[in-house]
C-alpha cells in the first residue's frame, strides 16, 4: 500500500511537471515540481534524511546570523506559545535554508519530528529536497504553505509547512521562519491561518532588525499592505533617509544608490515639527504630492548605549532616549509611571528587582526593557520559566553541568544560564514555582557571587543582575513554608507591581497602542471596540495581542468587527449570546471604576475611556451610575 501511495505520488507529480498550465493544484506548487525536476534533477520517490551539519559546523553558520537571532528569539518563543497546541515545530533558517534554531512541541509530535530530523543543523533548500515550505519560500522569496502531498519529496507528505521569508534592514534575503505539523486532523485552511500569524511574526522580526540597525536614527513607520511585511524609513536629523525596509522601498521606487546619496525624506512623505516625537497616537501621513498615506508613526532615535558603567546619583529624566522603552510600557498609569522612575533611579544598580503580576501582564517584556536602561544593555539577557520545566532540566539549564556529569548530557557540557547571564541579566519568570532544593542553590549564588556547575570540581564566579518575576503571593508562600524567606528577601530588592489591563487607568490607550503594533492594516468598528474595553483580559497584554493579531487576519475590508474577536465569555460578558444585563454590569464596572480614578471628572474620564463626553453622559445616565464619591 505504501509502494503505491508513493507510485501514485511521483505519477503526480511528474504529470503536473510536464504540464504546469494543466494543473489542477496551486501553479506555485506545480512550478516548484517542475523546478525540482528539470532545474535540480531530483526524484520524488527518492527516500532518506535531509542533510545536516555537525553542531561545530553549525557555529560558522550561526555566527553570522548572531545578532538576527537575538532580536528574533522573543517572536519566536512567542510564536511557539501560540502553535505549540496544533503539533508545530518552530524553526528559524538562514538564506541557504539551513535550520539554526528549532522549538519542537511535546509529544508523540517532537518524536516524529526528531525522527525525520526536522531540526537544528538540518538543511532543507528546493535545490536538495525539492519543493518543501523552507526551501521553497526562500527560493521565491514570498511566505508559502507546503500542505501535506504537495511536497516534492512523497515521505514529506505527512507533514504541513507554513513558511514567511526574513529581509533584512536593507531588503536582503536574510533567512526564513517556518512552522511544521504532522497533524492529518488540520485542513489546509487551518494551516493558512498559521500562515497568516507566521507572517505578522515575521514582519515583527523585521521591524525589531531595522530599529536595531538604525537605532541612532529617526524610523518613520509606514501603513503598507499585509503581503509587503513592515514600510519603515530611517532618516537622521537633516531628514536625509539613511535606510528603508524592502516594503519602503517597493513602495516609494528607493534604491540603495538614493539612500547612499542621503535623499532628501521630503521626496517621499511630509513631516512636520510636529510629527518629530516619540512614537505615541498613530499620525496620518501623507505622500510629498499630498497624498494620504494612511497612519503611521514616527519615533524618535534611541541613541547609541555606552559600553561603561554610567555614574551612580543618575536621574529620572524621562527624556532620556535609554528610558523610552520603560516609558512606553508605563503608559498613562500613574501608578506604574511611579514605579518606572524609582526603576530609573536604579536602573545601573545591582538592585534585585521582583516584578509582581498576573500572567501575561508583560512581566518578560519589563524585565527586557530594565536590561536595556541599563549599563549592562550590551551584555545578555538570559531568561527562565521556572514554570515550565521540571526540578531535573531547570538544574541543568540554570546551573549548568560537565561533560559527563550524568547519562544523556552533552559531550562537551553545559555553561547554564547563570554562566551566560555573566555581565548581563538573568531574568527568572515564574520564581514562585521554583522546587525548594533549587532555591537553596540560587541563594548561594548570590550570596557568593559564584555558581558550582554538576560535576565542577571548582566554582565559576558570575557578574549578573537579577530580575525575577511571579503572578503568586511570595510572602504568603514564605508564610506556609513554600518559599525560603533569605530568598525571598534577596529577591525583593525593588518590588514593582504590574496592574492587570482591566484595572489600568489607560486601558484605551494600552489597547490602540498594540491594535498600533499588531492590526496596523485594520480599524477596529465602534462595536468591537466596546467590547475589547469591558473585556477583563484575563490573560492582560498576551491575550491582547493574539486577539487582535488574529482580528487582523480575519478582518474583511481592513475593519475589525464583533465576529473578529476571539475573546471567551467571562460570565456571559462579551459573547454575542450574552444577556444584555451581564454587559451592562460590566460596562457600569467600567465606567464606575474610571469615574472613581478621575476624581468623577468627565472629561478625564471620557478621554481615558476615548469616548465622546455625550456619550459617557448618556451611558452615566442609562446604567444609573453615581456620581463619584456618592
Amino acid at each position: 500500500m505504501a509502494n503505491l501511495t508513493a507510485r501514485n505520488h511521483v505519477e503526480r507529480v511528474l504529470s503536473a511537471a510536464r504540464d504546469v498550465a494543466a494543473t489542477t493544484g496551486e501553479a506555485r506548487i506545480a512550478h516548484s515540481w517542475r523546478r525540482s525536476l528539470v532545474d535540480h534533477k531530483l526524484d520524488p520517490g527518492r527516500r532518506g534524511p535531509p542533510q545536516t551539519v555537525t553542531q561545530s559546523e553549525l557555529k560558522t553558520f550561526t555566527a553570522p546570523m548572531d545578532e538576527m537571532i537575538h532580536l528574533a528569539m522573543p517572536e519566536l518563543d512567542d510564536l511557539y506559545r501560540v502553535v505549540r497546541e496544533a503539533g508545530y515545530c518552530v524553526n528559524l533558517a538562514d538564506a541557504n535554508a539551513t535550520v539554526l534554531v528549532s522549538r519542537l512541541p511535546e509529544g508523540e509530535a517532537a518524536t516524529i519530528l526528531r525522527r525525520w530530523k526536522v531540526y537544528t543543523g538540518s538543511i532543507f533548500s528546493e535545490a536538495i529536497e525539492g519543493t518543501n515550505g523552507l526551501g521553497t519560500a526562500l527560493a521565491e522569496q514570498r511566505p508559502i504553505l507546503v500542505h501535506r502531498d504537495e511536497h516534492f519529496r512523497e515521505q514529506w507528505s505527512m507533514f504541513s509547512c507554513a513558511v514567511a521569508p526574513v529581509f533584512d534592514h536593507a531588503g536582503q534575503l536574510a533567512g526564513a521562519v517556518n512552522i511544521t505539523s504532522c497533524r492529518a486532523d488540520l485542513d489546509r485552511t487551518a494551516h493558512q491561518l498559521a500562515l497568516a500569524v507566521t507572517v505578522q511574526a515575521v514582519q515583527r522580526i523585521e521591524q525589531a532588525i531595522f530599529r536595531s540597525r538604525f537605532r541612532d536614527g529617526w524610523i518613520a513607520t509606514l501603513p503598507g499592505d499585509r503581503s509587503g511585511g513592515s514600510a519603515m524609513i530611517a532618516f537622521d536629523d537633516d531628514r536625509r533617509v539613511i535606510g528603508a525596509s524592502r516594503a519602503a522601498r517597493a513602495a516609494f521606487g528607493l534604491s540603495d544608490s538614493m539612500i547612499e546619496a542621503g535623499a532628501a525624506l521630503s521626496q517621499f512623505i511630509e513631516v512636520d515639527d510636529t510629527m518629530m516625537r516619540p512614537a505615541g497616537a498613530p499620525l496620518l501621513l501623507r505622500r510629498q504630492d499630498g497624498t494620504r498615506l494612511g497612519h503611521g508613526h514616527i519615533a524618535a532615535p534611541l541613541g547609541a548605549r555606552s559600553t561603561t558603567v554610567r555614574p551612580r546619583g543618575r536621574t529620572s529624566d524621562a527624556s532620556d532616549p535609554r528610558y523610552a522603552t520603560l516609558m512606553r510600557l508605563a503608559g498613562g498609569d500613574p501608578a506604574l509611571q511611579r514605579s518606572v522612575k524609582r526603576l530609573m533611579l536604579v536602573a545601573d544598580e545591582n538592585i534585585p528587582v521582583l516584578l509582581q503580576g498576573e500572567t501575561g501582564s508583560g512581566k518578560d517584556v519589563f524585565a527586557r526593557a530594565i536590561h536595556a536602561a541599563s549599563h549592562r544593555a550590551n551584555g545578555r539577557y538570559m531568561a527562565l520559566n521556572c514554570a515550565a520545566m521540571p526540578e531535573s532540566l531547570i538544574d541543568a539549564e540554570l546551573f549548568g553541568y560537565e561533560a559527563g556529569a550524568f547519562t544523556g548530557a552533552r559531550r562537551d557540557g553545559s555553561k547554564g544560564l547563570i554562566v551566560q547571564a555573566d555581565g548581563g541579566t538573568l531574568f527568572l519568570d515564574e520564581i514562585g514555582d521554583m522546587p525548594l532544593a533549587l532555591q537553596t542553590r540560587l541563594l548561594r549564588v548570590l550570596e557568593n557571587r559564584e555558581v558550582w556547575p554538576l560535576g565542577a570540581l571548582k566554582p565559576v564566579p558570575v557578574n549578573i543582575r537579577l530580575i525575577s518575576a511571579t503572578h503568586r503571593d511570595l510572602e504568603a508562600m514564605v508564610a506556609d513554608g513554600g518559599f525560603r524567606a533569605d530568598l525571598y528577601y534577596r529577591l525583593r530588592g525593588m518590588q514593582v507591581e504590574l496592574p492587570a489591563l482591566r484595572n489600568r487607568t489607560d486601558k484605551a490607550d494600552v489597547i490602540a497602542r498594540i491594535a498600533a503594533e499588531e492590526a496596523a492594516q485594520a480599524r477596529i468598528s465602534p462595536a468591537a471596540w466596546d467590547i475589547l474595553m469591558v473585556h477583563p483580559f484575563p490573560g492582560n497584554m498576551r491575550q491582547l495581542r493574539h486577539v487582535l493579531r488574529l482580528a487582523a487576519c480575519t478582518a474583511e475590508n481592513g475593519i475589525i468587527a464583533e465576529a473578529d474577536l476571539d475573546l471567551p465569555p467571562f460570565g456571559g460578558v462579551g459573547s454575542r449570546e450574552a444577556p444584555a444585563a451581564d454587559f451592562e454590569t460590566a460596562e457600569r464596572n467600567v465606567i464606575a471604576e474610571a469615574l472613581r480614578v478621575h476624581g468623577g471628572r468627565v472629561a478625564e474620564t471620557a478621554r481615558a475611556l476615548n469616548i465622546s463626553r455625550a456619550t459617557l453622559y448618556r451611558k452615566i445616565k442609562a446604567l444609573k451610575i453615581a456620581p463619584a464619591g456618592h
